[in-house]
């Protein structure tokens, strides 16, 4: 049997939730469906999305269409949740993206099409609710085209949409309009097709021109478009059938998208090789026991089996540790199993220390990562009883191994817990899940803009053994230099590796990007290089007669004490500059206020391009900080009389135009030398 990982991505409200029900309930799996208004659904199995109505973690349930399983995650449809849709993408086989056909193209729409189409991920489109009044048809094929900027094609017509019975019609292989509008579609991506075309169009059967579409699908350069009904069911025999024409092959050996259940299908699955897999979820057991999800590539997993896992950064983060049970999805439920094979997706227990991310084995060089936008939004967080501090602290200690993007940081001066957000409803349902599964009630204060500093030059700075004003026994010599934007931070040797053990660099290394979460003014640096152009240390030493003395010899600690101090000497010289999240905005409103909206967006510092004008209704876009998006979102509905519909996604990052902001330091401070080695070398002494 073959196997094909599905992700179901959508626009919140867009009714993704009801269509995974729906085709559980096609399958046979469950015998009612759910509603996500009644939170009686499969895939929303948490009390706080059952009470809330929408997805907060991914959720995998799986059936059986013919000889094809299913293994199918339901994400979260609402843009605070993006990370957990980011780490999803990495693992599909191929998605199922859904618009309303009321609402249509939405900002999430747009984001997840484009990534979708980046990591090259197979991709069908289901247009949704042609039941509801206001579904539309033929604009919204031209919307989609438009907006999402990639070729579509209809795979049929729409019957009395807008009513409790529409329906949609697939198109007969005969239908002379539709085999020639899959032409012109097709040759446009196919110079080869296209070739054949102009020589005869007679050769491009209504056969050749469907393999050629599954073809062009499985390779993300063509989505097949459905319409239908989640809740009356109406298009979702189409669509399961576009499922396995388009998004598996027709064999099980030579592909990339679809699996073998046995591990014998194409190149990203053979059970055959090394254990290759991906970390997309982490949770806690009953008993507190950590549960990974993994998606295996290549290799078998079995309980009792030693596997190496860590961070698929080159120079990262590696552990080991010992399976002791394997799960794998069956019929909409999870069921423990001997083992783990190549292609699935299943539950592996043992793995204490594993985090989301984490690569099991060796990287897979033919996945390629999403990339998001990164949280702009930060806040501190206090128990409402201050008695509850050390609780609240292991609460979201395990809330940042699900989520490591919220970012825990704790300020003991201050004693403070801070979280990076990206809106703020993620803050309520982090409240609520710390008050019902902790215990905990807690405030949050007013969250702020969550601002980066890049190097504004190129910086260097040495310190060696032995020379004031070093007291550590090791030479660390780092230059900071800029790197382009969106690149991260790389760390980089200039001396020879076996200039000293490896375990020293590896300190280096660590501590670099750690002292990089707070710059010159306290914020995480970005887009550089750091070089280590200097090293040294001295070797195991010992008196006459004696035994090793740490006193006379360097350690890894001395390393990690001095990194630091020599780090931040050096972006001193580089110095920073501090920059600011940039949103970019999309404004649909009546074309009659363009005049009156045109001058807030001035003085909320936007940047307008060109309005677009529709009849009655206009657009307008352009760029916008993320400070100004609540003034502007308040503003709105006054501006426009309640018919202004706002849309904002993360584009960049751009130096501030005012005062540089600074924000307050957690931990040791680097920058005030003296009171950062008092405070080292007291700890220092203390543990001796």
């Amino acid at each position: 049997m073959r196997i094909l990982n599905l992700g179901i991505l959508a626009h919140i409200d867009a009714g993704k939730t009801s269509l995974t029900e729906r085709l559980l309930h096609t399958a046979g799996v469950i015998d009612t469906l759910g509603s996500v208004d009644d939170g009686s659904t499969q895939s929303d199995s948490m009390a706080l999305e059952r009470q809330r109505g929408i997805t907060i973690k991914s959720a995998v349930v799986s059936f059986t269409l013919d000889d094809l399983l299913v293994n199918l995650i339901d994400t979260p449809g609402h843009p605070d949740f993006i990370a957990e849709v980011e780490r999803v993408l990495g693992v599909l086989d191929g998605a199922v993206l859904v618009v309303s056909a009321v609402e249509g193209v939405q900002a999430q729409t747009r984001v997840l099409m484009r990534t979708l189409r980046r990591l090259g991920i197979p991709t069908l489109v289901f247009v949704n609710k042609i039941d509801r009044r206001g579904a539309r048809e033929a604009s919204l094929l031209h919307e989609l085209g438009t907006r999402l900027s990639a070729p579509m094609v209809a795979m049929g017509r729409v019957r009395g949409a807008g009513g409790a019975q529409a329906g949609f019609e697939p198109f007969a292989e005969c239908d002379a309009g539709f085999t020639a509008r899959l032409a012109e579609l097709l040759t446009r991506q196919d110079d080869s097709l296209l070739a054949s075309f102009v020589a005869d169009e007679a050769a491009l059967t209504p056969t050749r021109l469907r393999g050629a579409l599954a073809e062009q699908t499985r390779q993300a350069r063509v989505h097949p478009v459905y319409f239908g009904s989640a809740v009356t069911g109406a298009g979702l025999g189409p669509l399961a059938a576009g499922l396995r024409a388009f998004l598996t092959t027709g064999s099980t050996t030579g592909s990339t998208t679809g699996t073998d259940v046995d591990g014998g299908a194409g190149p990203d699955h053979e059970a055959g090789e090394a254990v290759s897999g991906t970390v997309f979820k982490v949770e806690r057991g009953p008993a507190g026991e950590k549960i990974a999800y993994v998606r295996l590539f290549a290799g078998t997993l079995r309980a009792r089996q030693r596997v190496r896992f860590g961070s698929p950064q080159a120079g990262g983060r590696r552990d080991e540790g010992k399976v002791t049970a394997t799960g794998v999805f069956e019929q909409g439920t999870a069921l423990r199993d001997t083992a783990l094979t190549a292609g699935r997706i299943g539950k592996v227990w043992g793995l204490g220390a594993v985090r989301v991310g984490d690569t099991l084995g060796a990287p897979n060089p033919r996945r390629t990562r999403a990339h998001f936008a990164p949280p702009t939004l930060e806040s501190v967080v206090r128990p409402d009883r201050p008695s509850d501090g050390a609780a609240l602290h292991t609460a979201l200690t395990q809330l940042a191994e699900q989520d490591p993007l919220i970012d825990l940081r704790q300020d003991r001066e201050n004693n403070e817990l801070r979280l990076s957000l990206y809106g703020e409803v993620q803050k309520e349902v982090i409240a609520a899940t710390l008050a019902q599964d902790y215990g905990l009630t807690v405030a949050f204060h007013e969250s702020t803009t969550l601002y980066v500093e890049r190097p504004a030059g190129t910086g260097a700075a040495v310190e060696t053994m032995r020379q004031e004003p070093n007291p550590f026994l090791a030479t660390i010599g780092l230059r900071v230099e800029p790197a382009p934007p969106g690149s991260g931070s790389r760390f980089l040797l200039g001396v020879e590796p076996g200039a000293m053990p490896a375990a020293f660099f590896k300190a280096v290394e660590e501590t670099v990007h750690e002292t990089l979460e707070q710059g010159l003014y306290g914020w995480q640096v970005l887009d550089c290089t750091i070089t280590m152009t200097h090293s040294g240390y001295a070797p195991r030493q010992s008196h006459s007669h004696a035994v090793f003395d740490k006193s006379m010899s360097s350690t890894a600690r001395d390393f990690r004490q001095l990194t630091p101090l020599v780090l931040m000497d050096a972006l001193r010289r580089a110095g920073t500059r501090v920059h600011e999240p940039l949103q970019r905005f999309r404004l649909d409103l009546p074309a009659d206020l363009v005049p009156t909206v045109l001058p807030e967006l001035s003085r909320l510092g936007a940047a307008t391009g060109d309005s677009t004008h529709q009849g009655a209704s206009a657009v307008l876009e352009g760029t916008i900080t993320a400070a100004a998006v609540p003034a502007l979102r308040q503003r709105l509905p006054t501006l426009t009389s309640g018919e202004g519909t706002l849309e904002c996604v993360f584009d960049s990052y751009q130096p501030v135009r005012a005062a540089a902001p600074e924000r307050q330091r957690t931990g040791h401070n680097p920058l005030d030398r003296d009171s950062y080695l008092l405070r080292v070398l007291r700890r220092t002494t203390l543990t001796k």
